[in-house]
């Protein structure tokens, strides 16, 4: 299974994106401030641009896992239909733990990928919903034994 995302919005203290599953659009989602990283740059470059919990993923191809289970979310309600099993991006450069999970506003994001129907201007809503039917698509996908992977443009 191969994701794409398209930012298409980079704002001062968000960046919006749509998530497109085997070419064909999902949903639409948010990150954090886009400082222009890339996977191709120096560590060091990277880790100089990076506020942490305050930037977006670098652009480049990652792979996905689903069987890491997260210590922040395992407990939580809305994630107990996974046991807190969340998509989780590998080998993120300069960064650990990025995952793609619930939440509306900047402030859920973390550094992380978040979910939903961008309806409202700087926000993503619907997201428990639509992380439900993308996790449902990647988990049937991972229980194939399908590589599930993320490509992230600008």
């Amino acid at each position: 299974m191969e994701l794409t995302l398209k930012r298409i919005a980079r704002k001062e203290t968000y960046t919006i994106g749509r998530l497109y599953i085997d070419e064909v659009y999902f949903c639409d989602t948010l990150e954090d401030t886009d400082r222009g990283l890339r996977q191709d740059m120096q560590l060091e470059y990277i880790k100089n641009k990076k506020v942490a919990g305050s930037t977006a993923i670098p652009t480049g191809r990652y792979n996905i896992t689903m069987s890491v289970q997260s210590p922040k979310y395992r407990y939580r309600s809305a994630y107990e239909f996974c046991y807190g099993k969340v998509p989780r991006l590998l080998n993120v450069k300069g960064f650990e733990g990025i995952l793609i999970h619930i939440g509306n506003y900047p402030k859920d994001t973390e550094g992380c990928l978040l979910v939903g129907k961008n309806t409202v201007k700087g926000a993503v809503m619907q997201s428990t919903e639509t992380f439900k039917k993308l996790y449902a698509k990647m988990r049937l996908a991972a229980d194939l034994g399908e590589e599930i992977s993320i490509t992230i443009n600008n």
